[in-house]
């Protein structure tokens, strides 16, 4: 079977124009007229257009453009071409509005407190998400836990119990905690005492740390022991004294302390496994003492055979913002808005059948694999490398409209990395980062590479902030360590999620429904970011 996707070994893009025609036998039996209302001279509207005497001719339904994944295991992408066309028109109107100024509780004057507590809980919670008074949101916070507090009434820790195992904290409505402690508008007092402040979110041990106290900048590492991950995961957090709930208080120093503890978390493990000695205990490793470290990780990993470490695969993610819905659903998976995750993955498991009985060992999943599976697809069906034909496509990019408009899908780019749209995006403001040189992984990533990736991913965040995303999940595609292609590159995918389009059936199928050109959504990015073309 052919690989699906838009990409030929010519490097171009390639895709389908559904021009639907068709007639559609009508099999009702009755009609069901009624009035539907009036019209302002009082005309009345009723429903006949709905019950058709015969059957229904379309003789030119609306275009639909088709465009396989890149990647194939990443579906397909469908455009209508009616929507598409109004944005093409005005690029500028892809973008959402500012939130309203929320404040509920200043309707009831003095009495605020005693009226919030009036409310049910899914007006608490949703007020708790979108209010922007902050008096409004302190109230919220003291009713959904137990706070100590200073002579001025300012919170100073949480009240604990005994609980198990050992203490834990006093936490009344775990929702509305939950969800205020998420609102920017929190003062920030609050947030450090609520969850901010280390072990206010449990015993997670401190690791790593980047900057010092009361710096500009200051990032810590936990070690997160029981994790979904086998052999656990970290997570780089801003610390209580550099609270970031918002991209435009993230700057680049922050996102390059993010960053620097998962490639010195990243490069100390694999060392480990390799014998490299690394001469560091209760001090981080400077940016000079990463490079020589990877350095000697690559030299190492070219003398061993593939298959011999016990993890090979890396994992990292990012979900920013939060939202939390009065009907009590969970929209975004971020507890700390500025926050990152990062493990190994193995490269398999133990296999079992039912009944714990022994079995061949399986392949343990890793995200970057399906990348590495589409590479070896396309390179035995036509030749070529996947990512050099991937780049020519994207540099060669044509309208699929014809429109006499701009063309190119680059948001920003340099010697080291490209920051894009890709032609068939998995949600409607996904953009994408690669890298331009032969780097599959952050461990083949030299220092130039990581500071332009830190950079890009910093630009991605802004561009989409600054259209009015406020929830997105980026995930990296990498290569596994061990693995000798050199035609897989490392990938980042941002996924905004949208108010009026967090998936559906349609999803569920990896078919991803867009309201706009891609080209047009990059004319949106690059003017967000103040560049062009």
């Amino acid at each position: 079977m052919p690989l699906r996707t838009c990409v030929t070994p010519d490097g171009r893009f390639v895709f389908g124009i559904h021009q639907p025609a068709y007639t559609v036998r009508n099999l009702r039996a009755q009609d069901h007229r009624a009035p539907l209302g009036t019209l302002p001279d009082t005309t009345v509207l009723d429903n006949a257009k709905n019950f058709p005497a015969g059957d229904i001719s379309v003789a030119e339904a609306d275009w639909v453009y088709e465009i396989a994944n890149p990647f194939a295991f990443r579906g397909t992408t469908y455009i209508s071409r009616s929507w598409a066309e109004a944005k093409a028109a005005d690029p500028t109107a892809i973008r959402l509005p500012t939130p309203e100024p929320v404040s509920l509780s200043q309707l009831a004057g003095e009495n605020r407190q005693a009226f919030l507590r009036n409310l049910p809980q899914p007006l608490l919670v949703t007020l708790a998400a979108t209010s922007t008074d902050p008096l409004e949101c302190a109230l919220l916070a003291e009713m959904s836990c137990g706070l100590t507090h200073d002579t001025n009434g300012d919170p100073t820790g949480l009240r604990y119990e005994t609980g198990k195992p050992g203490f834990r904290p006093v936490i009344t409505n775990p929702d509305l905690f939950e969800t205020v402690a998420n609102n920017p508008a929190l003062p920030d007092v609050y947030k450090k005492v609520m969850v901010l402040r280390p072990g206010a979110q449990g015993g997670s041990e401190i690791v790593g740390e980047y900057g010092e106290a009361g710096g500009a900048t200051h990032v810590f590492e936990y070690l997160r022991r029981n994790s979904y991950i086998p052999g656990g995961h970290y997570a780089a957090n801003m610390a209580d004294d550099a609270v970031r709930y918002n991209i435009s208080d993230l700057t680049l120093a922050d996102m390059v302390g993010l960053r620097h503890l998962y490639y010195q978390r990243t490069y100390v493990r694999a060392a480990e496994m390799l014998g490299i000695n690394v001469n560091a205990s209760r001090r981080g490793l400077t940016v000079k003492e990463l490079e020589e470290l990877r350095q000697q990780i690559v030299a190492a990993l070219a003398a061993i055979a593939p298959g011999t470490l016990p993890y090979t695969g890396i994992l990292w993610g990012w979900n920013f913002g939060f939202d939390f819905a009065g009907s009590g659903y969970r929209l975004h998976a971020s507890h700390q808005q500025i926050h990152q995750q990062y493990a190994l993955v193995a490269p398999q498991a133990a296999g079992y059948y039912s009944g714990n009985t022994p079995a061949t060992a399986l392949p343990a999943f890793a995200s970057g694999d399906q990348v590495a599976e589409c590479c070896a697809r396309f390179r035995e069906q036509t030749g070529q490398g996947f990512f050099a034909s991937y780049l020519a496509a994207i540099r060669a990019n044509q309208r699929m409209d014809n429109r006499d408009a701009e063309a190119n899908l680059v948001i920003h780019e340099n010697d080291q990395v490209l920051l894009f749209v890709p032609k068939a995006q998995v949600s409607q403001w996904e953009v994408q980062i690669m890298t331009k040189q032969e780097v599959g992984n952050i461990v083949e990533a030299d220092s130039a590479c990581r500071a332009s990736l830190d950079q890009a991913l910093l630009l991605a965040q802004q561009a989409l902030a600054s259209l009015g995303a406020r929830l997105v999940t980026s995930i990296e595609y990498s290569k596994r360590i061990d693995h000798p292609d050199r035609d897989q590159r490392l990938l980042y995918s941002l996924l905004p999620k949208l108010p009026y389009s967090m998936g559906a059936f349609s999803e569920a199928q990896l078919r991803f429904i867009n309201g706009h050109y891609p080209e047009d959504f990059a004319i949106a990015c690059r003017r967000a970011l103040g560049t062009r073309p």
